[in-house]
């Protein structure tokens, strides 16, 4: 059985490809390099990719500063996190999921792979629109329309196996398959030292406190 994971370099990611591998899948793992400020989750995630001993690995190049309107690619503060912020947040990509899920699907579908898994989570995340069970089953019935796999009855699947879970609940997961949480990165700023502040970090760490395990990485 072939996979295709999406490694972003943080902790939601390494844990679904951990989940993947530890049901037997062979994982074929991209990242991409979207020109985000912070180059250290693509750091993390050759890390990643190298633990779980993948098949193969493509960090593919799709420059998303173009756009731009993103914390994470333009020249836009990151914020602090805030309690019961409802708002989307600027750090938000416009449609990053969906053109990372197209490529996956390109992939998988050309290398012959039954499954896609992503590290989307609609529990414990900021907020983003593409994270929602709701976007994973509309992009499934996209996917069945639009590949030959599809039209054959014989579809890729979108598998998001974290995307109910607390993070607390991903972190207890990780710690049970031996994910390396070691190598993760999460925080959305750059520095040798995670922030500890943005949404990001928060909710890590929180995930990681409430699961009562240490969190394995340096925060300023």
């Amino acid at each position: 059985m072939r996979a295709v994971c999406l490694l972003s370099g943080g902790m939601d990611s390494c844990v679904t490809a951990s989940i993947a591998k530890n049901a037997g899948y062979e994982i074929y793992a991209i990242t991409f390099d979207y020109g985000q400020r912070n180059r250290k989750e693509i750091e993390c995630a050759i890390k990643i990719a190298r633990f779980l001993n993948a098949n193969e690995y493509k960090i593919i190049k799709a420059d998303l500063r173009t756009f731009g309107r993103s914390a994470l690619t333009d020249k836009i503060e990151v914020p602090e996190f805030e309690e019961g912020r409802n708002e989307i947040p600027p750090t938000y990509v416009p449609a990053r999921n969906t053109i990372f899920l197209s490529y996956a699907l390109g992939y998988a579908e050309a290398i012959d792979a039954d499954e896609i898994f992503i590290g989307a989570n609609a529990v414990d995340y900021s907020g983003y629109p593409d994270c929602r069970k709701e976007y994973i089953e509309a992009y499934q019935r996209m996917a069945d329309l639009g590949t030959k796999r599809g039209a054959e009855g014989n579809p890729i699947k979108i598998m998001a196996p974290i995307i109910s879970m607390p993070k607390s609940d991903i972190v207890k997961k990780g710690v049970e398959l031996g994910a390396p949480f070691e190598h993760t990165w999460s925080c959305y700023r750059s520095g040798e030292k995670a922030c500890g502040k943005c949404d990001s970090c928060r909710l890590r760490l929180k995930g990681f406190e409430e699961a009562g395990i240490n969190d394995p990485i340096e925060y300023e």
